[in-house]
């Protein structure tokens, strides 16, 4: 048996299958790792110059929901369902996935891709300063940053429908990445997308 052949019947852990996952969007094609494994865990050894793009999907959305991040200049309130140990959070990722599947009939990570591509900006602004003067000035997303950003914004979102609620986290973020997957507004990424593009827009 070949490699190939070998790769092609693993699984992510043993449950989802990744053999006819498509990427549409060719410029997020290298930093969306979607490579056959029965474990994810990289231990923080895929340092380096694009050493998330060695770093499987789903591993990446762990990390996201160990570390939500800031929101403008605020740091994200941590609650229960933050936490550093890698069982926890992959864990509820698991879970994530099983809900996916059993709503949308579909292969979740293929659902989790279509979600990065519709919630990943394709442009942004940053500050320039000229002469003492700071305006904004709009600029292309890096690929890997859009990645990113769209992992950041569902985790976010999530956080924000569930915090001090009865709903869970676990049913928070499979509702949001079911959203921005059908490009439905009322996803958080979907919204931050679009208000990042508003302002790129407008600052041509």
């Amino acid at each position: 048996m070949t490699t190939q052949e070998t790769s092609q019947q693993l699984k992510l852990f043993d449950m989802f299958d990744v053999s006819n996952i498509e990427i549409k969007d060719p410029a997020l094609r290298p930093f969306i790792n979607v490579e056959p494994k029965l474990l994810l865990k990289s231990q923080g050894r895929n340092v380096g110059k694009f050493g998330k793009t060695k770093v499987g999907l789903l591993e990446r959305l762990a990390n996201r929901i160990a570390t939500p991040g800031h929101v403008g200049k605020k740091h994200r309130i941590v609650t229960s369902w933050a936490s550093g140990k890698y069982n926890k959070n992959m864990q509820m990722v698991i879970e994530v996935m099983k809900i996916i599947e059993k709503k949308t009939g579909e292969n979740p990570i293929q659902v989790l891709v279509r979600a990065i591509e519709n919630g990943s900006p394709r442009d942004e602004i940053t500050v320039i300063e000229h002469g003492g003067a700071r305006y904004p000035q709009s600029v292309d997303t890096a690929p890997m940053r859009r990645v990113d950003l769209a992992l950041r914004w569902m985790v976010q979102g999530a956080y924000n429908r569930c915090f001090g609620k009865k709903k869970s986290m676990v049913q928070s973020l499979a509702e949001e990445i079911m959203k921005a997957a059908s490009g439905n507004m009322e996803s958080y990424a979907m919204s931050k997308k679009n208000e990042s593009e508003k302002q790129a827009d407008s600052a041509r």
